[in-house]
């Protein structure tokens, strides 16, 4: 009784003028469905030796073409259907390879074509058509041994499931699916193949095959290839710890090595359901769910080593790996190929020391051959990636110990100095690919163009030497890739928030342009009255640094109006946020189209601009960049006259949340109405990863500081409070304890909990309309 009777006592309310709603559910879009942006999106298909690729592309209402286009020429043909490009036939595949994930639907599609199944089962199956809604319709049973085609239309959705109902596999109509081997479930071998796996290291066997190693509580139990001659190791590990994981082995069989930790109780949740959709009475759920400051396990590698014909542990000084951050007892390791030596990462507790040590399997010595160090915090998520060259004894891998995020090479052995592959004030983000052979690293990054928006990704490469440094991609905006199945090409497509997309064809090998394959018709679109977002820049709270942002207006504009602003906000470290890629946010048109005008910024503390910039999160989650946000709205508002500053929302969710309240917190001034969905909003009650990562480890001062709870005293505007009773990302009691805090200030507030709802309950339909209604009633936007 005591865990849910705060539902029986809360009170809100959402009052409506007039007793009406103020959206209504069945209110017609603000969009006309023709008013669509064709020749935009493509998903383009190979040839097997990459000679050509083909594509469909919708170029009018219910209208589309199939293109192809000869990779080395750029050659580009248009056909009616698929059928007229007169291509090979495709290789089959098999249901084991696919996936059982469906989506809410298929697009809308007069395209006929027909599906072939061969069922190499032993069992019936059953064939499926699910419907836009996600229902099942059948349509066939396939017996063993029988074959089956199935006439439907492009994009259509089809299962094939047991006869119990257990999916086997997904299938997505198109006029290239080949024909479909139902060979076993997704991602499992065929029950009824005649081949088996052979003993592998990821099994616990040694690679000769020779031994096998678990472990048992403690101790670690080894037997031969054959299963026999069982031997009992106790390693020097405390009584109470444990060993964890599987024995990661040496190449040449000679050492192995485990986890080994003392167990840790994790600090449980509970959420209430009060709803149950199968009973009446609520129901109550425990999560695991670590906070800042809990206790972790602690894992430290247990090695043995092969001595005259028995294994014996090695004791390994752990100075270099004490006080570790992982939310696992059981790590990952990599070995030499001489089996000389094994690799671990270690993360300190504090995200300030993240290191790739090294361990000598003959002396169980330890040491770094990766040392990353800050004052404030090192994001050790962004800087995990790594390649080994083991011919070579080196390891690639990202630092920002210049203060950007580049591409590193170190020596293994530790005998050389680190060697930088990419320099300047700009940041590596994804690698892409990486060629031995060549010795080439493709990766994406930003900020190579001082005069274009920092946070516009394009494609690069560098050598291994950190020469032949080379920007593929030259397009003034974003940039997405898809590399052909060998990598010889790629199709690059780019666009900004005000620019629809333009799709090229290029070399891998040095950017080249081959032929651009399409470019996005907007005509539609503008004719029926859109118009695109805008970009703006203005400097920050130094009066110096760029911040850059986007701004909405409504599609039935007028410049002789005033318009409320509505800032959208998500300001979390791990990240940037402002849209950059055309058509990325439909959310903040739709509610421009309510009378708003809608902008979204990047602050300082958020990501990618550089360590200096980033680090201003630092114990320092309040600050949300509110400082350069509010100077960047003033800014635009200044040469806009239709921007009215006396009635500025804001909204966020999650972190954004936790922004969203700290605005009528800090910055009452500004922000009139805000409101506040899922949010954070004390860093002690939210999830360990994340916060200990920017607010660091022993959890002190500045929790507290950065805490709406702590601060719901200084309440000034309208708050709308949202929360999902049953969210499992932030602890729901973080909103409850914001509202209690409230309540003691005798402040005046808005609370919509969304019951059976979860993380983002303000994206379900009673959240979203809540968050509208109030937004509309106290910024009085004119509709």
């Amino acid at each position: 009784m005591k865990a849910y009777v705060w539902l029986m006592m809360m009170v809100w309310s959402l009052p409506c003028p007039g007793g009406s709603l103020l959206i209504s559910e069945d209110q017609p879009p603000q969009t006309a469905p023709e008013a669509k942006i064709y020749r935009d999106r493509i998903s383009p298909t190979w040839l097997p030796d990459e000679s050509a690729l083909w594509y469909r592309v919708e170029v009018a209402p219910k209208k589309e073409e199939y293109i192809r286009i000869d990779a080395a020429t750029g050659l580009r043909s248009v056909h009616k259907d698929f059928k007229s490009m007169n291509l090979p036939g495709p290789a089959e595949i098999r249901t084991s390879t696919l996936t059982t994930s469906r989506r809410k639907g298929p697009a809308e599609s007069e395209i006929s074509c027909h599906l072939e199944f061969k069922n190499q089962m032993d069992e019936p199956v059953k064939l499926d058509w699910v419907k836009a809604e996600g229902e099942s319709i059948p349509y066939a049973v396939i017996e063993p041994n029988a074959s089956h085609t199935q006439h439907t239309f492009q994009t259509h959705q089809w299962i094939i499931t047991r006869q119990n109902g257990e999916p086997l596999a997904t299938i997505f109509a198109d006029p290239a699916t080949p024909r479909i081997l139902i060979d076993g479930i997704s991602g499992k071998a065929p029950r009824n193949s005649p081949s088996r796996r052979p003993r592998s290291s990821a099994q616990g066997f040694s690679p000769d095959g020779k031994w096998f190693a678990r472990g048992s509580g403690n101790q670690v139990i080894l037997t031969n290839g054959e299963m026999q001659d069982e031997v009992r190791i106790s390693p020097p590990i405390p009584a109470d710890a444990k060993i964890f994981g599987t024995a990661s082995w040496s190449p040449n069989s000679e050492a192995f090595v485990f986890s080994s930790a003392i167990p840790v109780k994790v600090r449980q949740i509970s959420i209430v359901e009060t709803s149950p959709k199968d009973q009446l009475q609520p129901k109550v759920r425990q999560l695991n769910y670590a906070k800042p400051g809990d206790e972790l396990d602690q894992p430290v590698p247990v090695l043995f080593r092969l001595e005259n014909g028995s294994f014996k542990p090695v004791v390994l000084d752990s100075t270099l790996f004490t006080n570790q951050f992982t939310s696992s007892p059981s790590m990952n390791f990599h070995w030499s190929e001489d089996g000389r030596e094994f690799y671990f990462d270690f993360n300190q507790r504090g995200h300030q020391c993240y290191r790739i040590l090294a361990v000598d399997v003959k002396t169980g010595q330890v040491r770094p051959v990766v040392e990353e160090v800050s004052p404030t915090f090192v994001d050790y998520r962004n800087l995990s990636w790594r390649h080994w060259l083991p011919k070579t004894k080196e390891l690639l891998c990202k630092s920002e110990r210049d203060g950007w995020s580049h591409l590193w090479k170190f020596d293994v052995s530790g005998q050389k100095s680190p060697q930088q592959l990419t320099s300047g004030p700009w940041v590596v983000r994804e690698i892409q690919r990486v060629d031995e052979a060549s010795n080439t690293i493709w990766f994406t990054a930003n900020g190579l163009r001082p005069e274009e928006d920092p946070y516009h990704l394009y494609l690069c490469k560098v050598s291994f030497d950190g020469t032949g440094f080379q920007q593929l991609t030259q397009g003034d905006g974003t940039h997405e890739i898809q590399f052909s199945p060998q990598s010889t090409y790629f199709v690059d497509t780019w666009s900004r928030i005000d620019h629809p997309p333009v799709v090229e064809l290029r070399k891998s090998a040095d950017g080249q342009l081959i032929c651009e394959m399409e470019r996005a018709d907007a005509t539609a679109y503008l004719a029926a009255g859109h118009t695109f977002p805008e970009r703006f820049v203005a400097t920050g709270r130094d009066e110096k640094t760029n911040i850059y942002g986007v701004i909405f207006k409504p599609t039935k504009f007028d410049p002789a109006k005033k318009y409320p602003v509505l800032e959208n906000i998500y300001a979390g470290p791990h990240g940037a946020f402002a849209p950059k890629r055309f058509g990325a946010a439909r959310q903040m048109q739709s509610f421009a189209d309510l009378g708003f005008i809608v902008v979204q910024a990047d602050g300082m503390g958020t990501n990618y601009r550089g360590k200096t910039f980033h680090d201003v999160a630092w114990k320092n989650l309040k600050d949300s960049g509110f400082p350069d946000r509010i100077r960047w709205i003033k800014a635009a508002a200044a040469t806009r006259p239709w921007m009215d500053l006396t009635r500025v929302g804001i909204y966020g969710g999650s972190a954004g949340g936790q922004s969203a309240m700290r605005a009528l917190l800090d910055y009452s001034d500004f922000y009139h109405v805000a409101v506040a969905d899922c949010g954070c909003h004390d860093n002690r009650m939210d999830k360990i990863w994340w916060n200990e990562l920017w607010m660091g480890w022993p959890v002190d001062e500045s929790y507290a500081a950065s805490s709406n709870a702590v601060d719901a005293h200084k309440l000034k505007g309208k708050l709308l409070l949202i929360v999902g009773e049953l969210d499992s990302n932030v602890d729901p009691a973080s909103t409850m304890q914001v509202v209690a805090a409230l309540q003691k200030a005798g402040k005046s507030f808005d609370f919509q909990p969304i019951i059976n709802a979860n993380h983002g309950a303000a994206e379900t339909p009673a959240g979203s309309r809540a968050r509208k209604e109030f937004l509309i009633r106290h910024l009085k936007p004119e509709l």
